[in-house]
């Protein structure tokens, strides 16, 4: 048997930079109002969004990525050509192949770097985060991007009570590479595929070929609906509070920290009552900063994480250095949990 040459990647990794983008197009709660029974205060009561933003046809899953992008690259300090790896977490990009980490990748001007595509829903950034991590300490990677970007308007039924208020658009980025102290903690991280009906799609793609309408889901007008993506309220919410708090102080305990220890916490932006119970749970102290962008951006899944952690650094909310509990959670059920450093 070969005896392999042992890798030289970097002793650990860190975020170096991040960077966002949201649509221009900012969508008040009353537009949602004009086709679903509800209330403005209903919405802001069981969700607290109250604006989010919806991206044009120029805004592509593509050119959001690559604003986003570009914003984390010059902030780490570095050039594309230095990045050797591009994950992009989505879920909204209905061309199935090529990924479209490739197209980010040349247009931002990478030197023809790894690049794919992961679905992982609500969680994809911190499973991004964790791939690209094992990039750098192996060695097949000096920096990597890591992308999570959505169209969940694209997908949203807006004639849906239990959803149509929730889901915006929009990218966020941050650039990983080497460090020689750890800034980037164990992931937590897992799946429960047995409540994988709890949130989904609605009509698989394969169902278009049919041809029998009789088989796909309508609209008030009688028209085909486009797919969209549905959940059980309650199941979800219930098993985000209980069991989502526990696996984030799993992340803090693999990180050897207490939540004492905490500068900021960023879960993801799914509703902000779910926020609540989990600081109330995980018995943050006070001066702990929550990530509230769920307010005016929405769910944006894969994207929530990087862009709650963006503006709450351009806001000074948090700063550079500040040790933060970073935790998605979504369709699959999936998660991923860990503690990082901001950049």
């Amino acid at each position: 048997m070969a005896k392999l040459k042992p890798s030289k990647g970097a002793p650990y990794a860190r975020i170096l930079g991040v960077g966002g983008y949201r649509p221009t197009r900012v969508v008040p709660n009353e537009v949602i109002l004009e086709k679903i029974d509800s209330s403005d205060e209903w919405i802001r009561s069981r969700s607290g969004i109250e604006t989010r933003h919806w991206a044009n046809d120029e805004e592509t899953v593509a050119a959001m990525s690559i604003e986003a992008s570009g914003k984390a690259i010059a902030d780490a300090g570095i050039s594309a050509e230095q990045i050797g790896g591009v994950i992009v977490s989505t879920v909204s990009n209905f061309r199935q192949t090529p990924a479209v980490a490739t197209e980010i990748a040349d247009k931002l001007g990478t030197n023809k770097a790894a690049a794919f595509d992961i679905s992982a829903g609500c969680a994809g950034f911190g499973y991004g985060l964790t791939l690209a991590k094992g990039m750098i300490v192996e060695g097949s990677a000096e920096y990597v991007l890591v992308i999570g970007v959505e169209r969940l308007s694209d997908l949203t039924d807006l004639e849906d009570r239990a959803t149509a208020f929730l889901f915006g658009d929009g990218a966020g980025a941050v650039v990983v590479g080497p460090s020689q102290e750890p800034h980037i903690g164990p992931t937590v991280w897992g799946s429960e595929g047995d409540k994988s009906e709890t949130i989904k799609q609605t009509v698989p793609w394969d169902q278009f070929r049919v041809g029998d309408v009789s088989k796909l889901p309508l609209d008030s007008e009688g028209n085909v609906k486009f797919p969209a993506i549905t959940q059980e309220g309650q199941a979800v919410f219930r098993w985000a509070v209980f069991e989502m708090a526990k696996v984030a102080q799993q992340a803090l305990e693999a990180a050897g920290i207490t939540p004492g220890d905490l500068d900021v916490f960023i879960p993801h932006q799914a509703n902000e009552r779910i926020i609540d119970s989990m600081v109330k749970t995980l018995k943050l102290p006070e001066h702990v900063t929550v990530a509230r962008d769920v307010r005016t951006t929405g769910n944006t899944s894969a994207a929530s994480i990087p862009l709650a952690m963006e503006r709450l650094l351009a806001t000074g909310e948090a700063k550079s250095g500040d040790t933060a509990l970073v935790i998605g959670f979504g369709a699959g059920l999936v998660y991923a949990a860990t503690v990082v450093t901001l950049p």
